[in-house]
């Protein structure tokens, strides 16, 4: 099995902690995410899973991260990373705020699939979807919360057919009325000009 370096499969919450959703928008600069990680790697958090992707704002990118941790330490980490010079805002949210999907890819051995229905079973229960097929392997898709790519994960892996197994990590976005990216950025352009006016005075 391969995972990628940021997905923890099996990692239990610590007692006192739950799961938050931290977004952070910053400058598409290069070395960014390597300022966002080190804030978590100082405060010894463990990231669940990370999603970098453009915002639908020019030039401006934004970073999905989930750790388990406490309320306390996540107000604490939110202020640390809205201090670097790059990052334009960043915000901290409970599982009923946001609305998350995540992506998987499963590869399996394909004598295993042609032996055990059970398998092809398992991947139409939890609507996966058989993408590609070959004499060796077949590649199998889910989208879905990420309870449920995961599930898929654990029953194919009780078959002995995982080859392979790779999460996108999370994508979210809010259930708030408001976009306060959009808001803060009207409100910074605003102070910008009333700026240039007085220099101008």
């Amino acid at each position: 099995m391969t995972d990628k370096p940021h997905i923890t499969i099996d990692t239990a919450p610590s007692e006192g902690t739950q799961l938050y959703t931290i977004i952070v928008f910053s400058e598409n600069l290069a070395g960014v995410l390597n300022l966002v990680t080190n804030v978590f790697t100082r405060r010894q958090l463990n990231i669940e899973s990370l999603n970098v992707s453009p915002s639908g704002v020019d030039h401006i990118h934004r970073y999905t991260i989930t750790t388990y941790t406490d309320e306390h330490t996540v107000q604490t980490l939110v202020k640390q990373l809205e201090k670097k010079i790059d990052v334009i805002q960043a915000q901290y949210f409970l599982s009923d705020e946001v609305f998350v999907m995540d992506q998987a890819l499963y590869k399996i051995a394909t004598a295993r699939l042609i032996e055990n229905r059970e398998i092809s079973k398992a991947i139409r229960f939890f609507d996966g979807h058989i993408v590609e097929v070959n004499a060796t392997y077949a590649i199998v898709s889910k989208n879905g919360l990420p309870e449920e790519t995961l599930a898929l994960y654990r029953k194919l892996k009780s078959f002995g057919c995982i080859l392979q197994y790779v999460s996108s990590g999370v994508v979210a976005v809010t259930k708030s009325q408001r976009e306060e990216l959009k808001e803060f950025l009207s409100l910074r352009e605003e102070e910008g000009r009333q700026g240039q006016q007085l220099s101008e005075i």
